[in-house]
């Protein structure tokens, strides 16, 4: 299974048969689908992991609605699919979000991605769930000039912030980690919350009140309500206590966790049939858009009945699959086969055929 994070704009186009946009549970069972009829998957995702927002946003909680199984966490469902799209040996190309999608005169698509990834596919499938997650910034007038040189909303790079004066904002686990990660590296750390209450994981709360209280880092209730700048950088922020009042703290670098928000982003703009920020799918025997190629599971669609329901979805993504395949092989018929029976299917999967009595 390849990964491919950095884009491959050097060596020219990548020509495929299938990309799915999406690298969720239902984009991760697509390839499944996919694989058993012979095609070849490249998958790409805006986040920097395989899971979707299962893994980005719940991954430790229950999920029961998994047939025959009773109960798997979010992350165990990405890695048992991982796992199970194994012989089929997918290309992920993660942290990059596709930018352009546009038909050819062949009748294949050109795709590019936001890091300069292209290819030339035969069809699309947008697995995208409820868009691409951007981070929620901050809403503080001016701050955006600071965007990737005081202000980060993510940290790619943590030897960046070593040495430094960070205020870090947020009551979730990101901001709790970090914080916690950057005591005893960065010159002072201050967490910055609108309530005393977090969403993070107890353990890691208590182990930021001690150090509180140890004198190794500080915690503030309250907002950034505004900034001060000195000589074109961001020097302190104006932060509104509970109580009303607004204090002013000195800083370096400003981190920001305020949770994910999903967007449509640039699948607005290729042309596709939207109805409430959801594509609207020709028909639910393929699923396909009102752009033929370009096919809709998951989330992302919507049509009469719909259930937003991972079991709807993988459903969506086997017919799905049926309905692309005669792009890709105009030339052939395709049939219906059992992963149990088949020992053509066995033999794709890299299983044994078994034998009864």
């Amino acid at each position: 299974m390849e990964n491919n994070v950095k884009g491959a704009a050097a060596q020219g186009p990548i020509e495929t048969d299938a990309i799915i946009i999406g690298a969720g549970p239902v984009g991760l069972f697509q390839v499944f689908e996919l694989g058993l009829l012979e095609i070849k998957a490249h998958v790409i995702d805006s986040l920097p992991v395989v899971g979707g927002q299962c893994v980005e946003l719940y991954p430790d909680k229950p999920i029961y609605d998994i047939p025959a199984v009773p109960v798997c966490t979010g992350q165990e469902l990405t890695d048992n699919l991982l796992k199970q799209i194994e012989p089929f040996e997918p290309t992920f190309h993660l942290g990059q979000e596709v930018t352009v999608v546009q038909k050819r005169e062949d009748g294949r698509f050109d795709v590019e991605t936001s890091t300069g990834t292209q290819f030339i596919t035969k069809t699309i499938f947008i697995a995208a769930g409820v868009g691409s997650f951007q981070p929620r910034t901050l809403k503080v007038e001016g701050i955006e000039q600071f965007d990737g040189s005081q202000v980060f909303y993510r940290v790619k790079d943590p030897s960046k912030f070593e040495g430094k004066n960070i205020v870090i904002c947020g009551g979730g686990d990101s901001a709790l980690d970090w914080a916690l990660n950057f005591v005893g590296k960065a010159e002072s750390v201050i967490l910055l919350h609108r309530r005393e209450e977090f969403r993070a994981a107890p353990a890691s709360v208590a182990k930021m009140k001690e150090l509180c209280e140890q004198y190794e880092m500080q915690f503030l209730v309250g907002q950034v309500t505004g900034t001060e700048i000195k000589d074109g950088k961001l020097a302190e922020v104006k932060v509104t206590g509970a109580d009303g009042v607004t204090r002013r703290l000195p800083l370096d670098m400003l981190l920001v966790f305020f949770g994910l928000s999903p967007k449509l982003g640039p699948i607005a703009e290729w042309g596709l049939d939207i109805e409430r920020k959801q594509l609207k799918v020709v028909d639910t025997e393929k699923f396909e858009t009102n752009v033929p190629g370009i096919f809709a599971v998951g989330d992302i669609n919507t049509y009469p009945g719909k259930k937003k329901l991972i079991l709807s979805g993988f459903h969506e993504a086997a017919l799905a699959a049926f309905g692309a395949a005669p792009y890709i092989f105009p030339e052939k018929k395709i049939h219906m086969q059992y992963t149990t029976t088949s020992p053509k299917l066995h033999k794709i999967l890299g299983v044994e055929t078994p034998v009864f009595d």
